[in-house]
């Protein structure tokens, strides 16, 4: 295989130089905010004409240009390639949307929907980004804050058994 599964779109910011090569994973695990490069990533790409359905464990980036059901999946980043499907429930850190996701998706960080895009069902995200032409349907919930935490637990009245000091008024 001499292509790469899902191209990335350059960036203004990328001289035009080979690229360098993959740093070891040692090296990767401490990279800025504990964040490993794509390819030191676990990738698991479901091409063309290829249909998954079950769960997904361990995969920390999903490329999908094929389709995709699973109930639930947790990962880091998702990328849905223009003519890719996934169907179900799926919680990731990042997802780029150039396909059709079609359930219920939870994007810690940063959705974009390309210009192809389609995003039907119930939608939490951080950050939101679509292009002119990218479609949402359905419920699009804007995550503010942190996400929710457990309620800090409510404290009892303290039983006034001890002794207390008792003043009194000057004259």
């Amino acid at each position: 295989m001499g292509r790469s599964p899902f191209p990335t779109p350059p960036s203004p910011a990328t001289p035009a130089t080979p690229a360098a090569p993959a740093r070891p994973a040692a090296a990767a695990a401490s990279a800025p905010g504990g964040r490993r490069e794509a390819t030191d990533r676990r990738t698991l790409v479901v091409g063309r004409g290829i249909s998954v359905q079950g769960s997904i464990q361990d995969a920390e980036r999903l490329v999908v240009e094929g389709t995709v059901e699973a109930t639930l999946l947790q990962a880091t980043e998702l990328s849905v390639a223009q003519g890719g499907v996934f169907r179900g429930e799926i919680e990731v850190e990042d997802a780029d949307l150039a396909g059709t996701i079609d359930g219920t998706l939870t994007v810690r960080g940063n959705l974009t929907v390309r210009a192809t895009g389609r995003l039907i069902g119930k939608t939490r995200t951080r950050r939101l980004q679509v292009e002119d032409g990218g479609q949402i349907t359905g419920h699009l919930e804007m995550i503010t804050g942190d996400m929710p935490a457990r309620p800090a637990p409510v404290e009892a009245p303290v039983p006034a058994t001890e002794k207390t000091e008792e003043t009194t008024p000057s004259a």
